[in-house]
């Protein structure tokens, strides 16, 4: 053949595409991103973590330690370590907590996964293995839930606050004795009657600068960090109406010329605009409308007559906290002028403007079976730090949400682990095939969570595994590591406990992403459309 034609998966794809095969240049390649991924997300796990400062693509900052933020700002680019943090994702809208667990067993597993390689094991042998591991140790891990657990009062303030301390004390260490009982009156007072159906979206955060965190308090109701435009502060069983744009005398899109030939014309000229507008206004009024929101300016003019009319008038520039008020009202947010239309009108039980440190704040009060509404007001020094402490909250809510589905819990500080990896080592001696391997290297990995905490801890991670392994031989079966003393005991005696779902979820999420990276032998890129290229990641250089 002439002319150097090419041939092969050359001839079938464009010129300029990427193509990468073989043990050496795509598995462990894929295996090493991984684990570079999870080493960032490890030195984070636990109350002892580090910070990360991030910069997204915004130049906006973040200063954190929470694994699901760091992943989601990060913009990761490389195709096998996506799955990672897919894998992160999914555990953060199925629990909203033990991200960086999922993040740390996968990168500790294909780690092990490499050895294995290296000593000759198929990689579907491999896969095969952890998966027969995964499915052993989520059949193990209901053996250990905590006996009297499911046995827990949702409604009990102290209850509640001593299960959620442990979702908060990984964020920010030392404050859930002051956060968890906010959260857990919070969210109990937004329950309904079936548990299940409680929604997290009805517990909101709002920081206010000033003050310190100690101030922080819970607010019956919504709470908006604005004032309202007119006089009118106060309003008790209202209909609402909602309008996307803003409230005033409405302009043509294209220039126009009046001519005006005498002072009579004048005055008449703006007193039709007047009258227009104050025909709009009472139209609203006579809906029986005592509250106006809206999305954009109100013009002094439209205020004369909002004021003349006695309605409460509030601007709303941000589209999502309208969202919001809509749906808490049950209000239908207009798009275009003229007075609302009776299914589109909302009622709020109450609407008050009220001091909060020093800012002049709206709060809305809900009937229940309009569906409660409660609000954490934050109080800190910075904006970074307020910040951390709203995803330490978040974390807690998702908890609470967690707990009403599945109250059931297992011993916290690594000691679940630490008993899932001894028994699984067991269970890989009593196999014959070549997936023993596999399933020893799936018990090995289980390690990073106690080795982790203690090394973020400054301990000593060999003498704390070994005392842990001791104390479980001897039937101590919830004993974790105590990050204060180093020394093994039971964490539960202090009320920290770990969630069973959060844990099956984690194993189970793992599992599949490893086992998914495990099994990919080539990697294909077509040629990258035009425009600016991504910046690190699978990028040329």
């Amino acid at each position: 053949m002439q002319g150097g034609l090419p041939y092969g998966l050359q001839s079938m794809l464009k010129d300029g595409h990427k193509h990468i095969s073989g043990l050496e240049e795509a598995v462990i390649k894929n295996i090493e991103a991984c684990k570079e991924l999870a080493q960032i997300a490890r030195t984070s796990l636990g109350p002892n973590g580090m910070s990360k400062m991030v910069i997204n693509h915004l130049e906006r900052l973040f200063v954190t330690k929470d694994a699901s933020t760091i992943m989601t700002e990060l913009e990761v680019q490389h195709p096998a370590a996506k799955l990672l943090v897919l894998a992160a994702m999914a555990q953060e809208k199925e629990i909203g907590d033990g991200t960086n667990l999922v993040l740390s067993l996968c990168g500790e597993l294909l780690g092990n996964a490499e050895g294995l390689l290296q000593d000759g094991l198929h990689t579907g042998e491999i896969a095969d293995g952890y998966q027969k591991a995964a499915t052993k140790a989520l059949e193990m891990l209901e053996e250990m839930v905590i006996p009297g657990s499911d046995a827990f009062d949702i409604r009990n303030v102290d209850v509640v606050s001593s299960r959620i301390k442990g979702a908060i004390s990984s964020k920010v260490n030392g404050m859930e004795h002051l956060l968890a009982p906010l959260v857990a009156e919070a969210c109990i007072d937004v329950c309904p009657k079936n548990p299940h159906n409680f929604n997290v979206d009805n517990v909101r955060v709002v920081k206010i600068p000033g003050a310190s965190l100690n101030h922080s308090h819970v607010v019956k109701g919504m709470v908006l960090r604005r004032d309202t435009e007119g006089t009118i502060k106060n309003v008790k069983d209202a209909k609402i109406a909602a309008y996307t744009q803003g409230i005033d005398t409405s302009t043509t899109d294209t220039k126009g010329t009046v001519l005006i030939k005498n002072a009579h014309e004048l005055e008449n000229y703006s007193k039709g605009e007047e009258s227009k507008l104050e025909e709009y206004i009472k139209s609203i009024a006579d809906a029986g409308v005592q509250v106006l929101l809206s999305g954009g300016a109100i013009g002094e003019m439209a205020m004369h007559f909002i004021e003349k009319y006695n309605i409460m008038a509030v601007r709303v520039p941000s589209k999502f906290e309208l969202m919001r008020l809509c749906k808490s009202t049950n209000t239908t947010a207009r798009s275009s002028a003229g007075p609302p239309m009776p299914d589109e009108i909302g009622f709020a039980k109450s609407l008050m403007v009220q001091e909060i440190g020093g800012t002049n704040c709206v709060v809305l009060s809900q009937d229940m079976s309009m569906g409660a509404i409660s609000t954490i007001v934050v109080r800190g020094s910075t904006q970074g730090f307020m910040d951390d402490v709203e995803r330490a909250v978040n974390d807690a809510i998702n908890c609470y949400r967690a707990l009403g589905r599945d109250p059931r819990a297992v011993p916290a500080g690594g000691a679940t682990e630490i008993e899932l990896a001894r028994r699984l080592a067991d269970y890989a001696r009593k196999q014959t095939g070549l997936e023993q391997y596999a399933i020893t290297k799936y018990a090995e990995a289980f390690e990073v969570v106690p080795r982790t905490l203690a090394e973020n801890s400054g301990l000593n991670a060999t003498d704390i595994l070994s005392a842990l392994y001791a104390a479980h031989a001897e039937g101590k079966t919830s004993t974790g590591v105590d990050i204060e003393t180093g020394a093994p005991r039971d964490l539960a005696d202090d009320d920290i406990v770990d969630l069973y779902t959060s844990k099956w979820w984690a194993i189970k999420l793992t599992s599949e992403a490893v086992t998914t990276v495990l099994k990919v032998d080539q990697i294909i890129m077509s040629k990258q459309a035009g425009g600016p290229k991504p910046q690190g990641g699978m990028a040329d250089d």
